[in-house]
């Protein structure tokens, strides 16, 4: 057998490279029109080649279908001429389908008719997502906070969703502004900002890729006078962490221009508790105040959601070993928690977690059957939990991990749920992810009614991620979804 030369993929590689470049400008134009491109699941705006490249080769290595950009880009191609309305449309699925249709057939079918077809009801239907749009306020600017900031900056799309239009945190230094935009600016975990910052010091503002964002000053809640600036009706994210129950967030809406305010964190006492994709339907736009819950309840309610809804649970574990937090002291020192003043960056430090009574909350059938601890590991970013599971019936490892890809492919929680199969991933592969966890395939064990599951989660970029969501829920913000099976997944 021939031995394989530069000649027999190189020149392939060239020609898909040469059409994931020819995408770039039309996935954003689409994205500017509020028509948000995505690759089963994964967005598509603001991608590098590269990544368009990757997406792609996603779906051939999970989804068991052939797709590359020979194949999609006569699809995307066939969108751009369309006059659309604002939506989500998965050109991976709808490429896909048109495959299947259009394969060894005579039908005429061409990637126009196919689209047009699939199209038809956001053609021409130029409904705004929101009448207005929503002005947003973050409380506080820490590790969530600027995280936040970059996502809501790089989904203003056409202007005419979510804004940002101011931060609010307490003065610092007298070069406080410089300093909150040069944090913004880089990120020793998530990398550099993807756009460009300017500092106006003059009128205290932030102007990060176009938009105007002031700094406000202010020890509490009660204090900024949002109006002054021009911010009416704003949903307000209190991402300080200070504030937990509905008495003390309340005071947010003692303020001018402060409509609703959304806690980073578990609330306490009978606040609402949302995990985007899970009970979102209980967001209500009567509610005043919402909590987003934690990062690892999060990451392990849709898990344990698509389990108990597909095998039953009987009991359960979780085990979180979470990446350490700014809660921890970097070396020893006095915390009002128990092994938390021990170094940080030196020690696995066993700790509690409310995550399994977080689940119960969101989960009620769950009552009585798990339990739950943490330990926090010396690392910065991205932690696990490992969920061992006692199920009501037999199963085998195959049927498994094939509910679980296919949960992730394929069901209401694709933007939750990722799944990943390859034997090599540890924890910085997952630094960027968008989902509220990855399962890990290859990891997973399953002995007749006993499973293990590896579930991997970014703690600060796929819990802001999921942040947004529950704004844009609440929001109010609604895009037809093309296909039109496609499940309801949530937003980008």
């Amino acid at each position: 057998m021939a031995l394989p030369t530069l000649d027999d993929y190189f020149p392939d590689w060239k020609e898909r490279e040469a059409l994931a470049e020819a995408m770039i400008p039309i996935i954003g134009k689409l994205y500017r029109n509020n028509v948000v491109a995505y690759c089963y699941g994964k967005a598509l705006h603001n991608q590098s080649v590269t990544q368009l490249m990757k997406a792609h080769r996603y779906v051939r290595q999970l989804a068991h279908n052939e797709l590359s950009e020979f194949e999609s880009y006569p699809i995307l191609c066939a969108l751009q001429e369309l006059d659309l309305g604002p939506s989500h449309v998965d050109v991976g699925k709808l490429t896909v389908r048109y495959m299947e249709e259009s394969e060894g057939k005579s039908n005429g079918l061409t990637p126009t008719k196919f689209v047009t077809r699939e199209c038809a009801e956001i053609i021409g239907r130029h409904v705004p997502p929101l009448e207005r749009p929503q002005d947003i306020v973050l409380y506080g600017f820490g590790r969530i906070g600027r995280l936040l900031a970059r996502l809501l900056i790089e989904k203003t799309g056409g202007g005419d969703q979510l804004r940002l239009r101011a931060i609010v945190a307490r003065k610092s230094s007298p070069d406080d502004l410089l300093k909150r935009a040069s944090l913004l600016r880089r990120d020793s975990v998530h990398g550099s900002f993807r756009g460009t910052i300017r500092v106006d010091e003059e009128n205290q503002c932030i102007i990060a890729n176009g938009n105007v964002i002031h700094m406000i000053y202010a020890n509490d809640p009660s204090e900024p006078d949002y109006e002054r600036y021009g911010i009416s009706n704003a949903i307000v994210i209190d991402n300080t962490g200070v504030w937990r129950d509905e008495a003390s967030l309340s005071r947010h809406l003692q303020t001018k221009g402060a409509d609703r305010v959304v806690l980073t964190a578990p609330g306490k006492g009978a606040m609402k508790n949302i995990v985007s994709g899970v009970n979102s339907h209980l967001v209500n736009r009567n509610d005043r105040i919402l909590a987003a819950a934690s990062c690892t309840t999060n990451a392990i309610v849709p898990v344990m959601k698509a389990m108990n809804d597909e095998f039953s649970i009987e009991h359960g574990h979780m085990e979180t070993v979470h990446a350490y937090t700014n809660d921890q002291n970097l070396i020893d020192n006095f915390h009002k928690k128990n092994r938390r003043g021990r170094s940080a960056a030196l020690n696995m430090v066993i700790t509690e977690t409310g995550a399994s009574s977080a689940v119960v909350q969101l989960l009620p059938e769950l009552a009585g059957k798990l339990t739950g601890n943490a330990i926090r590991v010396p690392t910065p970013n991205v932690s696990l939990a490992i969920l061992n599971l006692t199920l009501a019936r037999e199963t085998t490892l195959a049927e498994v991990k094939e509910f679980l890809r296919d949960t992730a492919l394929h069901s209401s929680l694709q933007r939750q749920i990722e799944y990943v199969d390859a034997p090599d991933f540890v924890s910085s592969d997952f630094i960027g992810r968008r989902y509220a966890c990855t399962v890990d395939g290859a990891a997973t064990i399953v002995d007749k009614n006993r499973a293990v599951l590896y579930v991997w989660y970014d703690n600060e970029f796929g819990y802001a991620c999921q942040v947004v969501r529950v704004v844009q829920k609440w929001a109010g913000i609604s895009y037809p979804l093309i296909p039109r099976d496609v499940a309801r997944t949530g937003f980008g």
